[in-house]
């Protein structure tokens, strides 16, 4: 518990600025967007969803979508068909369950057409401020190779470091391990040696640990 919340403070360090990296204004935009992002970038959705959100501004447009236009703006994403399925049902599921609005609890998040638990917790900690842990493929990987968990389920995941780290921090911890899953802890081959908690990582050493080629890996957006 201790290295895990060492590892969480230099990570606030490095990371100063980490944040949701998809563009919203509201929560119906910050839910919309985070559907989307499945099998694609962020970048790629924020492309696309200036368009989206001027054509169906709340539930009950997309509720009423149709459906080819919809798909038609969603195909830069891929799997747009079953996108716009699912951005469909949740504009119907929010009309005819929660007047229109997003729900604020996990539980009925989770109901909605396409929404898991990661989703529903980047909507909670991100729309809310409610803490949660958004365990995608980045932070996955991440806290294995930290040896904060070995399992791979991501329900039994949130639960381990649901247990190290404090709830007030889960939120913050999730963008900051994205974000160096991102530009520096890569799957195929970590940049080690430009690594700021590779003092802290058990797993230190299985990328490259020349500090000036490491340094050259580094993403800086």
């Amino acid at each position: 518990m201790r290295r895990a919340r060492r590892t969480n403070r230099e990570l606030a360090s490095t990371y100063p600025d980490a944040h949701c990296e998809l563009d919203f204004t509201t929560p119906l935009e910050l839910l919309i967007a985070t559907v989307l992002s499945a099998q694609t970038t962020d970048k790629r959705v924020n492309l696309t969803t200036p368009e989206l959100f001027a054509r169906y501004p709340d539930a009950a447009a997309y509720a009423a979508a149709d459906r080819e236009d919809l798909e038609d703006i969603l195909r830069p994403t891929g799997f747009f068909r079953a996108k716009a399925q699912s951005v469909i049902g949740i504009g119907q599921a929010l009309v005819e369950r929660y007047d229109g609005q997003v729900p604020r609890s996990l539980d009925d998040l989770v109901t909605l057409p396409g929404v898991g638990r990661k989703t529903a917790n980047v909507v909670l900690g991100n729309a809310f401020g409610v803490p949660g842990l958004t365990v995608d493929t980045h932070f996955g990987r991440l806290v294995r190779r930290l040896g904060w968990t070995t399992e791979e389920d991501p329900v039994k995941v949130e639960t381990e470091v649901g247990e190290l780290i404090e709830k007030r921090e889960w939120t913050m911890l999730s963008h900051r391990l994205i974000f160096h899953g991102r530009r520096v802890c890569f799957a195929r081959r970590p940049a080690c040696g430009a690594c700021t908690i590779a003092q802290l990582c058990p797993s230190s050493g299985v990328g490259e640990t020349d500090p000036v080629v490491a340094a050259g890996m580094v993403k800086t957006d």
